[in-house]
């Protein structure tokens, strides 16, 4: 396993948005703390986009970036001052002086100073770049801003007069993940086909999805992640057959499937893995003929994932051999409209990933589907749910399927040529899967 990577470039990457930025301030604060219940908080989560932007993980936190208009900008942070008492509970926090060493700053200062210095310094920017909505503590102290830059304008010509969201800055920009990302995302990846192997080699007839789960979540962090990198699913049966299953409280028996969706984080980086495996290592004809197809569409949307093709040339491809395959079966007419495929496959074939499970990025521009570059990071998932609108939509041929519920996903990066898979140790092929799963049973 790799154990030295790349930087992040967080000094491009703020020159980049400065490109955009023009003469406007962006606003990004850290990500609240969240309550779990009564006086007791989740773990922190760090922002994605300040992350992104500067490498701060800190809670109460808020970085400033102003343009100067001709590609210039100045980076200034604001964090909470060192308290021994609150570090006493909570752990240590860096202060000022020292959060604007690391993190190259123009200057820092303690977060209790946001207000009257954001104020000057969003006083002769054009437009104010933050999320409305997202961040109630910082909110009033931007509105603040844009009503004494709103009267100084009146006077002198200069000062904001609106608020836009900061998505078409950094989503562009974040889309595209650099080397330092990926190397990220190799490791997130490989982390994540190590745990779903040792759970394969343990899993046997009567296990509880809540076992499965806690043996992923246990080897993300025993292999080097952070931890899930969302709420794991374990659906054996008709569990399956729920797109974003999550209570995991069954038990698995002989003769199911058990899909299994769940990814490593690491380094705030996201994997999302899917298989679906016969729980007693034996695949029952009507399992293995739709597990076939689900497989296949997963590779045709992988091979599409080229430079120049779109988002919606991936979806085509892999709804196309799902189509035909349950056409083939009876389940659907060839001459169906090809909304009829929802019944069995109704979510999208990929999303993008990366610092977000689901990541930045338009999926449409201009009404036309987005075109895939190089350093791209998207997920190949088709799927086939035989639960009640399938076996509507199916009539007496859906009847023997009733129940089954398949899902097969990778994660993949566009290159100038052939897709990367960063999930390709997972083996899909279900002749092995059996074998593997056969031994674990025996």
């Amino acid at each position: 396993m790799p154990t030295d990577f790349l930087p992040f470039p967080f000094e491009a990457r703020r020159a980049a948005l400065a490109e955009r930025l023009r003469d406007g301030i962006l606003i990004l604060p850290s990500a609240p703390q969240r309550v779990r219940s009564g006086d007791t908080m989740h773990r922190y989560v760090p922002d994605r986009e300040l992350f992104w932007t500067t490498g701060l993980e800190e809670p109460g936190a808020c970085a400033v970036l102003v343009g100067d208009g001709s590609g210039g900008v100045r980076f200034e942070i604001f964090v909470r001052d060192r308290d021994p008492e609150a570090e006493l509970w909570a752990g240590p926090r860096v202060g000022p002086a020292e959060a604007g060493r690391r993190v190259g700053s123009d200057a820092a200062h303690p977060i209790g100073e946001l207000g009257p210095i954001l104020a000057k310094l969003a006083s002769g920017v054009s437009t104010i770049h933050f999320r409305l909505g997202a961040f109630p503590e910082v909110e009033p102290v931007v509105l603040g801003a844009l009503r004494k830059g709103r009267a100084r304008r009146s006077r002198d010509g200069r000062g904001p007069t609106a608020i836009v969201d900061p998505g078409p800055l950094l989503d562009p920009l974040r889309l595209r993940k650099d080397e330092a990302e990926l190397q990220r995302m190799r490791r997130a990846a490989e982390i994540t086909t190590r745990a779903f192997a040792e759970v394969q080699e343990r899993l046997v007839p009567g296990t509880g999805e809540w076992e499965v789960e806690g043996w992923l979540e246990g080897r993300f962090r025993a292999f080097g992640g952070g931890g899930p990198a969302y709420g794991t699913i374990v659906g054996g049966g008709d569990n399956a057959c729920v797109i974003h299953y999550v209570a995991n409280s069954d038990r698995l028996r002989a003769g199911d499937l058990v899909l299994i969706d769940a990814g490593a984080e690491f380094g705030l980086y996201a994997s999302d893995l899917t298989r679906t495996w016969p729980v007693n290592g034996t695949w029952s004809a009507e399992q293995l003929d739709l597990y076939r197809i689900c497989d296949a569409a997963r590779a045709a949307g992988v091979a599409a994932c080229r430079p120049g093709r779109t988002m919606q040339d991936v979806h085509d491809a892999a709804a196309g051999v799902l189509r035909e395959g349950l056409a083939s079966l009876g389940l659907l007419e060839t001459d169906d409209e090809p909304e009829a495929l929802k019944a069995f496959f109704p979510h999208r074939t990929a999303h993008w990933l990366g610092l977000d499970v689901h990541d930045v990025g338009d999926y449409v521009i201009d009404g036309a589907s987005t075109a895939l570059e190089p350093g791209m990071v998207l997920t190949i998932e088709p799927g086939i749910y035989m639960g009640p609108a399938a076996l509507e939509a199916g009539g007496a041929a859906a009847e023997p399927f009733n129940g089954i519920g398949i899902r097969v996903e990778d994660d993949v990066v566009v290159t100038e040529s052939d897709p990367e898979v960063l999930t390709a140790l997972a083996p899909t092929d279900p002749d092995e899967i059996a074998e593997l799963m056969g031994r674990a049973t025996s």
